[in-house]
């Protein structure tokens, strides 16, 4: 063994000694890095032990539930619309988008994007291998937006027929979600992607569900509020629009689609996932 691999072996053993050490507190003061570092990879190691088809069943758990919020934002779209100038309406929406997210993260349903930092953890702990990873992702993305396929004809159906929106709807909210140059959905879903996995690693931190749902509803709030592209709600928003209107195509969703996922995912990669592992690390080496 080279004495670079030596050093690195002698790393990795520093890192994994810190991280056991770091004892979750049950009084209220708050949780450390290393507590929730370390909570967030078993957390993380959990998920890769399920059984696939558990794990395609809860992501596709998660597409379905994610609807509601679709429902709700159609509805208020709906409701609002002629009453409310349309750009106020777009802002109001921040108030029920959070809802679905509050039904999947509490349930424990699998999100591509709320898991996207917490599942490439083990992996940057050199515990799971990065084809693990790729393979893990792809489960969660097609349950997901399989999920968001059935609940979105489910939702454009009923919802002209209880008469709680129409299909015009459907079409300018999924023409608002799409209607941007392809570099700003790429940047936006980064943005999006680095909120979600930040709100993964403040649940780790917080201690109780009440806190849990403020935290969820004020990140996935300001994803609303200011615009941001979020895959799995998108991928509802969109596909509706494909299947009932002509102003959304086939390629458009695709297109849109491909950079929600990918900026998504770089996002909580990048900016949670390896920043706070990384941070972590340095003070073990000090």
């Amino acid at each position: 063994m080279s004495a670079e691999e030596t050093n690195k072996s002698e790393e990795q053993k520093n890192i994994d000694k810190e991280l056991k050490n770091s004892e979750t507190s049950e009084l209220t003061t708050a949780k450390s890095h290393g507590e929730i570092l370390k909570q967030q990879i078993i957390e993380g190691q959990e998920t890769y032990d399920k059984n696939s088809v558990s794990i395609l069943l809860s992501s596709l758990t998660a597409g379905l539930e994610i609807g509601f919020s679709y429902l709700l934002i159609s509805t208020l779209f709906y409701f609002l619309h002629g009453k409310v100038e349309e750009d106020t309406i777009l802002k109001l929406i921040s108030f029920v988008y959070p809802v679905g997210f509050i039904m999947v993260i509490l349930g424990q349903s699998i999100l591509f994007t709320e898991q996207t930092s917490l599942l490439t953890l083990p992996v940057l702990n050199k515990k799971r291998s990065l084809g693990s990873l790729l393979r893990l992702w792809g489960l969660v993305i097609s349950g997901n937006l399989i999920g968001g396929y059935l609940i979105a004809f489910l939702l454009v159906w009923i919802g002209p027929q209880l008469e709680i929106f129409d299909l015009k709807t459907v079409e300018k909210i999924a023409l608002h979600v799409t209607n941007y140059d392809k570099t700003i959905i790429f940047v936006s879903a980064i943005l999006a992607g680095w909120l979600m996995g930040l709100l993964s690693w403040l649940i780790a931190a917080s201690k109780s569900t009440l806190s849990r749902i403020v935290l969820i509803f004020m990140i996935t709030a300001v994803l609303s509020f200011v615009g941001l592209h979020h895959s799995i709600v998108g991928n509802v928003e969109v596909f509706a629009g494909l299947i009932s209107s002509p102003a959304i195509t086939i390629g458009g969703y695709l297109i849109f689609i491909c950079l929600a996922l990918f900026g998504n995912a770089l996002g909580g990669v990048v900016f949670v996932a390896l920043l706070k592992y990384r941070a972590f690390v340095y003070d073990v080496k000090g």
